[in-house]
């Protein structure tokens, strides 16, 4: 039972760490770096994983997000390791059988603060081409709310990434990494729950 359910399980402990890590983060903002407490809408994730909070405070938040990460990235391991098997085209398979989980590794290792933006740069790379490769089978495959899904998903996905690397409109940033989490969650998710080997057997 456990088993058939890991990915969510690593994803909700994810999610429950990096809320406590919230909790414990001292405090301060690109938007005030004065300010108490974590803002949902003005601090990043990646606040909680510096040593040292904004407001120069020593940041109690960090072993709590350092677990969640992990977690939160395992999961999605897990998530693109269980798709794989779902496909019988070989060369796509192994995308989503070893560059997915590469791309959730690297994704953990934001919580280096030296390689962030490396990493950063890296899984997002990564994720988009695993993600882009999902989307492709999902439109090839009869499952027309989850095609229409997918390709929202995707779109918000790029056009994300492409606000972080232009700094355009980065006062909004915050609220979209969220964002692109929590959709993230929810389409991993519902392919993890509601898409059968049986949906892409067609697909050659």
């Amino acid at each position: 039972m456990l088993k058939k359910h890991l990915t969510l399980v690593f994803i909700a402990l994810g999610v429950v760490f990096l809320a406590i890590s919230a909790y414990h983060y001292p405090g301060g903002s690109d938007a005030d770096p004065t300010a108490v407490g974590y803002n949902w809408r003005h601090n990043y994730v990646s606040n909680q994983l510096n040593p040292v909070a904004v407001n120069g405070m020593a940041n109690t938040a960090r072993p709590w997000a350092i677990v969640g990460v992990l977690l939160f990235s395992t999961g999605f391991g897990v998530f693109f390791y269980r798709f794989s098997e779902r496909i019988k085209v070989k060369s796509a398979a192994r995308v989503f059988k070893y560059l997915g989980p590469a791309a959730a590794f690297a994704a953990f290792l934001v919580v280096i603060p030296s390689q962030h933006d490396t990493m950063v740069t890296l899984s997002g790379t990564l994720m988009l081409l695993v993600f882009f490769y999902i989307t492709v089978f999902v439109l090839k495959s009869r499952l027309l709310g989850w095609k229409i899904a997918s390709v929202i998903f995707l779109l918000f996905f790029y056009a994300t990434f492409y606000i972080y690397y232009t700094h355009s409109w980065m006062e909004h940033m915050p609220v979209l990494q969220k964002t692109l989490h929590l959709v993230k969650i929810v389409w991993v998710l519902g392919l993890e729950y509601f898409t059968r080997k049986e949906d892409f057997e067609h697909i050659t």
